[in-house]
């Protein structure tokens, strides 16, 4: 009998090689997972894992433990966590490499601000995170899994790619695409003079505005759009107040692979119309983003990821059908009734006055005896 751990490390050898290089100085290769799991295979008495797997650190063993919930709220929040044909808000992760600039700190706190409330920051280093590498997107996934986020931000400095950001999504905590941007010319909020009352709100819904046809002839751009509407629209809601709209971020395609990004805010004046007149003020931040890199989902991770509800077939409902005029049509079956064998009550009014109406006729039709003659005369 195999125990949790041990099933782990059977089925994910290699990504438990790369953890235990991340959180422990001791050298693992897959020999030794082997040779554990050979342990494992000839004790009779399934001794603990902790015995077995001696040169895994305790954080290690704690993130592949396969947890069972234990009540009915840790259930509620691990069927929270599932994969939802209808998706709810989804939160963003924003963490950094081992060497980050300044300009590059600035733009991660800023973009937290936009999405606080829905969003989650780290300010460690983290070290083995290459998400355009293979092997190198397991620890975004170990903390996309553990902060529940489907978005993230990663950001880096190198002498290649200065100020580097990578935006991506993933599927079912595992990468789903990705877009790595530099970010040029960044002016961050305090750099801008507004009247302070014009400030959005915490948690309003923002409008998203992309000018240029670069976002629909040009294949990065066009993924560019569609991370940053995931990123930035929120959760997905149907009916909005206008006056809960009080931001407006706008992306502008100056060249084939170069967006200018800023956010305004929306200020309503008076136009004579029900409708208020719109102005945008800039309140910052304002940047360039350079496309660098970009990987798109294959088709069958973009089909699975699409899912729907309305792609499942309905039920099919007996005797209802539809119409194109009428629309909706049911069909109701209603069984003989038999009114001829049904019994009816003898104390019945009605079959009472029936009988005295047709005994009052019969007495009618009959002929007049002789006697009853001879007594009239």
């Amino acid at each position: 009998m195999f125990s949790p751990l041990s099933w782990a490390l059977s089925d994910k050898q290699e990504k438990l090689c790369a953890l235990v290089r991340k959180y422990s100085s001791t050298e693992c290769t897959l020999e030794s997972c082997n040779r554990h799991l050979a342990i494992e295979d000839k004790n009779p008495n399934n001794l603990p894992s902790s015995k077995l797997c001696f040169s895994l650190p305790s954080t290690v063993q704690s993130m592949l433990k396969v947890r069972t919930p234990k009540n009915a709220r840790a259930k509620r929040e691990l069927e929270k966590r599932a994969p939802k044909l209808v998706e709810t808000g989804k939160k963003t992760l924003i963490l950094q490499g081992t060497k980050t600039s300044n300009t590059l700190n600035a733009v991660m706190t800023e973009l937290y601000l936009l999405k606080k409330g829905s969003a989650i920051r780290y300010t460690r280093k983290n070290e083995n995170i290459r998400p355009f590498e293979s092997g190198g997107e397991t620890s975004l996934e170990f903390f996309s899994l553990k902060t529940d986020c489907s978005i993230f931000i990663y950001g880096s400095t190198t002498k290649k790619r200065p100020d580097n950001l990578v935006i991506g999504r993933t599927y079912d905590h595992h990468i789903y695409d990705l877009v790595e941007v530099g970010v040029e010319n960044f002016k961050p909020i305090s750099s801008f003079t507004y009247d302070k009352k014009l400030g959005p709100q915490v948690g309003s819904k923002p409008f998203i505005c992309f000018i240029g046809e670069g976002f629909e002839n040009v294949e990065e751009l066009k993924h560019l759009k569609e991370v940053l509407v995931d990123l930035l629209r929120g959760e997905v809601i149907e009916n909005l107040n206008l006056s809960g709209v009080d931001r407006a971020y706008v992306c502008t395609a100056i060249s084939s692979d170069k967006v200018f990004f800023t956010h305004c805010a929306l200020r309503l004046k008076k136009s004579g119309t029900v409708v208020p007149r719109m102005e945008l003020v800039e309140i910052g931040p304002s940047m360039d983003l350079v496309i660098r890199r970009h990987r798109l989902p294959n088709e069958g991770l973009r089909k699975e990821a699409m899912k729907t509800s309305k792609d499942h077939p309905k039920k099919k409902v007996k005797n209802v059908g539809q119409d194109v005029i009428q629309g909706k049509i049911g069909k109701i079956y209603v069984p003989d009734q038999k009114l001829g064998e049904m019994a009816l009550p003898n104390k019945s009014k009605g079959v009472k006055r029936e009988r005295r109406e047709a005994k009052t006729k019969n007495n009618a039709n009959e002929p007049v005896s002789k006697k009853q003659k001879e007594d009239s005369t």
